[in-house]
């Protein structure tokens, strides 16, 4: 139905679009927008941003109604996100706080805005997939390099960002928070998350491309922002860091097992031993890790544990539609439940906050999207023998799973920053699914 509409305004519109110089070019411009949006990210404020990603949106929506064939198609695991869309209204329509759930709405819409974008774009251009992830990359190199060189120049702490009352001198970390606005080393350390596989992908990608130069600056821009990781001190990354290169070396084993198992052992040995001897020479570093492990003797697991508790406390009284969405909204509601003195602005994990805000329908289909999107990366993973599809379609992959293991401990996940990246990266998927 949607289809016979767009072809019936796109025919009425079709002398408009042949001349007009602006509506010929639109396609130049959505990138352009949409390569805005992730340079801007690393040093502009969320509402500029928000504001260059409708731009985006409407640009978007301007091309189909008068571009001829263009047509809009969903994959099956876009039903999900449809559903989870869907129930995110109706959470909104049944918010106490309407006003303030309203402006989450609108962020939410400005999310999934862009999503439709890059996908709508990157359907009709499979070509520019490789410039967008390129894109990313340099943009998330450009950080690790300003969080490298900023670990050098050793930062005092904007905020309380580690528990310091236990540790000596020289177990304490200098945490690094780049440009990124706000200032934050969890932002920071989400963003490398997100984007580290765009350039050791990059990196993958020229040398299957016999583009070795070009392979080795990658591969030296990857190394430095995993440098750069490391020191923002976020623990919830070093998880995540583990996750994606754990994944990377079963995807490249895909190729390299059979013909070169030796020295691909031989590699992914020396990798985890110079990665066990850092930690054990870095005292601060090697304190950070360990208190990881430290549950409530740390007070910032401690402070998470207090706030998870008075999370699912909201979510059992608010099971079924949540308290709406927005941070402005939880803050609010999250004063009748919050322990005294652990005040939060948010749950600290984004499935307990998807459902606290949007009930437990919500997070199902939330999480029916991710695994649907997943599944059909991963499919096309193991049934393709073309080495650049496999890396094409491994770095979204393992950037969302990156970003789904940082969320398990964190939130900066709903910071435009990441949340652009993530969008883009899902798009990649749709895009790729398709072909």
């Amino acid at each position: 139905m949607f289809n016979n509409i767009l072809e019936f305004t796109q025919k009425k519109l079709n002398f408009l679009y042949e001349n007009s110089l602006f509506l010929q070019h639109i396609d130049t411009l959505i990138l352009i927008f949409i390569c805005a949006v992730f340079l801007t990210s690393t040093f502009m404020t969320s509402d500029s941003i928000g504001f260059l990603a409708l731009i985006t949106l409407f640009l978007t929506v301007v091309k189909i109604l008068t571009k001829p064939e263009q047509k809009l198609s969903a994959n099956n695991f876009e039903t999900w996100l449809v559903a989870y869309f869907m129930i995110v209204i109706i959470s909104l329509a049944g918010s106490t706080l309407f006003m303030y759930s309203l402006k989450g709405f609108f962020k939410t819409v400005t999310y999934l805005g862009f999503y439709f974008s890059v996908a709508q774009y990157l359907k009709y251009n499979r070509s520019k997939i490789p410039f967008i992830i390129g894109i990313i990359a340099i943009c998330t190199g450009f950080e690790g390099i300003a969080g490298f060189i900023q670990n050098f120049a050793k930062p005092e702490a904007i905020s309380t960002w580690q528990d310091t009352t236990s540790l000596n001198p020289e177990q304490i970390m200098t945490r690094i928070y780049g440009t990124l606005k706000p200032y934050n080393p969890n932002l920071l350390g989400g963003y490398f998350v997100a984007g580290l596989p765009a350039i050791f992908g990059m990196s993958a990608y020229c040398f299957s491309r016999k583009i070795f130069n070009g392979s080795i600056i990658w591969l030296g821009l990857a190394i430095i922002t995993t440098l750069a990781l490391v020191s923002t001190g976020c623990r919830g990354s070093y998880l995540a860091l583990i996750a994606m290169l754990g994944l990377m070396f079963l995807i490249s084993a895909k190729f390299l097992w059979k013909t070169y198992k030796k020295i691909y052992l031989s590699v992914v040995g020396t990798i985890v031993a110079l990665g066990t001897c850092a930690v054990l020479a870095s005292a601060s570093l090697r304190a950070r890790v360990l208190s990881i492990f430290a549950m409530r003797s740390d007070s910032s697991n401690s402070f998470r544990f207090n706030v998870y508790q008075s999370s699912i406390q909201m979510l059992k009284d608010n099971f079924l539609l949540g308290i709406g969405v927005g941070n402005q909204n939880f803050r609010e509601i999250y004063g009748l439940y919050m322990k005294t003195g652990f005040d939060a602005l948010s749950t600290y994990n984004i499935y307990l906050e998807v459902a606290v805000e949007s009930g437990i329908f919500a997070l199902i289909t939330f999480l029916g999207f991710l695994f649907g999107a997943l599944y059909k990366a991963f499919k096309i993973v193991l049934n393709t023998s073309n080495i650049q599809k496999t890396v094409i379609i491994s770095i979204p992959a393992i950037s969302i799973i990156g970003i789904m293991v940082h969320g398990m401990v964190d939130t900066v996940f709903f910071r435009p920053q990441i949340q652009f990246i993530f969008w883009a990266m899902i798009a990649v998927i749709t895009a790729a699914e398709k072909e």
